[in-house]
């Protein structure tokens, strides 16, 4: 996490360097500023239209009844690209216009809900939401496997013999009630 801080606490500076070494002897101090602004201002209205045309989509994916994935990442991305726009430099301004424009937002989106929602929603619900279920003992479990998977807790459902735990199950052999002679007695 501090990694991510330090990183984005560098953009901005790397943003000032840029504007100072190349920007201002190459245009001038006033067209700098000027260009600085209205990459800003042109950003902010991108944004606002690509935030409308996104709400749009939710109210009508959630008319539908379903769920608005996409169009909610989507906002969370433009809510950044804002950011980015209100942050004075052309780094900040190009990054900004990534994640503003829709398609150079899409790998992007793809990319945020691999690497951060997926891995956030498994660790949240345990690994129910994404069918990533332990099945056949605990994770952590000494006599149990160490993965997701169907194999039973000596490492596979016809290990074992016999009665008791770790014999395996035949599904033709199983019933709900057992009707055998031995309730004559």
């Amino acid at each position: 996490m501090l990694r991510v801080i330090g990183l984005l606490l560098l953009i901005p500076l790397f943003d000032i360097v840029l504007l100072v070494t190349v920007a201002i002897p190459f245009l001038g101090p006033y067209v700098t500023v000027a260009l600085v602004v209205l990459t800003a201002l042109i950003g902010m209205l991108l944004v606002r239209a690509e935030g409308r045309a996104t709400l749009r989509k939710i109210q009508q994916r959630l008319a539908g009844g379903e769920l608005p994935t996409d169009e909610l990442i989507d906002g969370g991305l433009l809510i950044a690209a804002g950011a980015f726009f209100l942050t004075p430099g052309l780094v900040t301004d190009f990054v900004g216009l990534l994640l503003a424009v829709p398609f150079t937002r899409y790998p992007v989106r793809a990319a945020t809900r691999r690497w951060v929602v997926q891995p956030y929603v498994d660790a949240k619900t345990g690994g129910f939401a994404s069918g990533q279920v332990y099945v056949g003992g605990f994770p952590d479990d000494e006599n149990g496997p160490a993965g997701p998977g169907p194999t039973g807790p000596e490492g596979g459902p016809s290990s074992g013999s016999g009665s008791g735990p770790g014999t395996s199950f035949d599904p033709d052999e199983a019933t709900d009630v057992d009707f055998d002679d031995s309730d004559e007695n």
